[in-house]
């Protein structure tokens, strides 16, 4: 394993929970495709849905993004988790995470908060690769990526305000690498400075969360620190479990035993990728909401 490595906050993340897992999600094919492999789940399809909206919403213009009430975008892109495909194991299940995304995005028109208000859209020049991405280290060839999913322009300071969509129930832990990662990602990937950082708990709460943005030195010693580990881990090919199995490894593991079902294959990212389903998962394996890259 050869030439520049990308990471990510997901692949970040992966990584640091189990090296076994970060290499089975983001650079295991299969030999039989040459598909990567990815499981589905219904927080996962709940949370892709509700982004995909939101996503959408940030490439209108601001009078323009509330002209289709939001549950009724859901409703369309909903189509592409139902049943099987979000990992659903039922009509009821899947009506249940379905009537929360319906009431998430219910809240954002009633509470639009930020998306009322002028937003910045990073574009990247020409190229396949499209998300915000830049050299993290030229000597080690690594390349910071990731795609954020709102930036709020602050006119009075002509700032930035990175906003983080949440569709989990859970808060995101003090320790967390996502704000330090975004910070340093913005900084180099457009020219107005950041002065602001919040998530936004869209289950749970009308208002954002403002969080201490991370200083940013500090923030790109700790993501490169990482991201050595990382490289160090794909040169000599080492990716072992620390438990010899764990929540975030074992269930990969069971599609590479024929545990799982091919319920889709997902074709809008570089390459396509091969969608399984469980039918039953540890509390807590993959609670990630997050796309990776």
């Amino acid at each position: 394993m050869s030439g520049e490595i990308w990471v990510s906050y997901t692949s970040i993340s992966d990584f640091l929970r189990c090296p076994r897992a970060y290499f089975l999600k983001n650079l295991y094919r299969d030999p039989k495709t040459g598909h990567k492999i990815q499981l589905m789940t219904p927080a996962l399809a709940l949370g892709q849905a509700v982004h995909e909206v939101l996503d959408r919403v940030s490439e209108m213009k601001v009078e323009e993004r509330f002209n289709t009430p939001l549950p009724q975008l859901f409703e369309e892109v909903w189509k592409d988790v139902a049943g099987k495909r979000g990992g659903f194991l039922s009509d009821e299940e899947e009506n249940a995470y379905k009537n929360r995304g319906r009431d998430m995005l219910g809240r954002v028109m009633k509470h639009p908060g930020p998306m009322k208000n002028l937003a910045i859209k990073i574009r990247m020049p020409k190229g396949k690769i499209k998300i915000p991405h830049f050299m993290l280290s030229g000597a080690d060839g690594i390349v910071l990526c990731g795609k954020i999913d709102w930036l709020e322009y602050l006119p009075e300071t002509k700032s930035v305000h990175i906003i983080d969509f949440k569709t989990g129930k859970m808060k995101e832990d003090a320790d967390s690498l996502q704000l330090p990662i975004y910070h340093v990602l913005v900084v180099h990937c457009q020219k107005r400075p950041v002065t602001k950082a919040s998530y936004w708990y869209l289950d749970i709460q009308d208002e954002l969360t403002e969080k201490e943005l991370p200083d940013l030195e500090t923030a790109t010693a700790k993501v490169l620190a990482v991201a050595l580990k990382m490289k160090l881990s794909r040169t000599f090919e080492k990716f072992t479990c620390a438990h010899d199995g764990c929540s975030a490894c074992r269930p990969y593991e069971a599609i590479l035993q024929g545990e799982a079902e091919l319920v889709s294959i997902d074709e809008k990212f570089d390459r396509p990728r091969d969608i399984y389903m469980l039918k039953s998962l540890e509390p807590g394996s993959l609670d990630g909401q997050s796309e990776l890259l």
